[in-house]
């Protein structure tokens, strides 16, 4: 989700003794490889679909047996009042970090991560379009994974913060983007163990065909980011001509939704107006990028749309 700035930092605290506490006691075998194979990077599942070992994102989020046996992290996390999805603890090995990135998925056009650190030393630093700032033990951050960014741990110890996937309530936001006090005045969510700590997880379910008025959202906002990376009469024409497409795109998905509608009756012929777009697009889309990460304009909309149009028995 894009934020108005890079970070955001939440004005609460956490009792850091007690959520190192409960992550120091997590067996090795809750430690997993990260998903996409960076060295030096595991996770400890904590939300996952069906509340079992799986990276997936579609279905009913439950919380797993990691998650069972820390009472105040699950404190943590249902004291901000949102729906959580996919959460997990994020470990870094000393000397490493993640790679450059900008998060450009569908998954996350209306989701944002809160980080909470657990273990951590001031080496260690979150990079995020130009800015840098060290993630304390125990605050609350977001920050705007639509920009590029990075982290590296230049600690000899292992950092691992909890990072938890939501697209918050109107509460939640005004709370981490409004007006912050003095650090002195912020809340300490200190333990309870008297308090409830019931979780609310997405059921991440979507219709077979993506309804009209969500592909307008999608192609709308990738439209506004649009640019070109040398100031051109040909990339300026180029740019023009793949707005125009993507209107087209979204004209022409409407009817078919207005014929069909969108319980999966009709596949076929959705499919073929994604593909015929995926092609026309990528004959135009040499030079055109994101304004505020420079990814390229195919891959965000093959990434954050075409690749989400058609279900098909629970798959993409």
């Amino acid at each position: 989700m894009r934020l108005s700035r890079p970070f955001f930092q939440l004005p609460i605290l956490f009792d850091v003794a007690r959520l190192q506490a409960e992550v120091a006691g997590l067996p090795e075998e809750a430690w997993v490889p990260h998903p996409d194979g960076v060295p030096g990077n595991s996770a400890a599942r904590l939300i996952t679909v069906g509340g079992v070992e799986t990276d997936a994102i579609h279905g009913q989020m439950l919380p797993t047996q990691w998650l069972a046996a820390m009472p105040y992290l699950r404190q943590v996390l249902a004291g901000f009042g949102v729906v959580w999805g996919r959460s997990r603890l994020m470990r870094l090995a000393p000397g490493v970090g993640v790679p450059e990135h900008a998060d450009i998925n569908y998954h996350w056009h209306t989701r944002v991560r809160l980080h909470i650190p657990i273990f951590t030393r001031p080496q260690v630093r979150f990079h995020c379009d130009g800015e840098s700032v060290h993630m304390g033990a125990g605050e609350a951050w977001i920050f705007d994974n639509w920009r590029r960014h990075h982290v590296a741990n230049g600690a000899d110890a292992e950092r691992i913060h909890l990072v938890a996937d939501t697209s918050g309530t109107a509460g939640f936001w005004r709370f981490a983007c409004g007006q912050v006090p003095p650090r002195e005045q912020w809340k300490m969510a200190a333990w309870n163990p008297g308090a409830d700590a019931r979780l609310q997880t997405e059921c991440n379910q979507r219709s077979p065909i993506m309804p009209a008025a969500e592909v307008q959202l999608l192609v709308e906002d990738l439209c506004e980011e649009l640019a070109i990376t040398a100031d051109t009469p040909e990339l300026r024409a180029r740019a023009t001509r793949f707005a125009m497409l993507m209107e087209s795109f979204v004209f022409d998905w409407r009817q078919l939704c207005a014929l069909h509608g969108i319980a999966g009756t009709a596949r076929p012929e959705f499919r073929h107006l994604a593909s015929s777009v995926r092609e026309a697009a990528a004959m135009l889309a040499d030079g055109l990028v994101m304004r505020t990460n420079d990814a390229g304009a195919l891959l965000v909309l093959e990434k954050r749309v075409l690749q989400h149009l058609v279900q098909e028995d629970g798959t993409v």
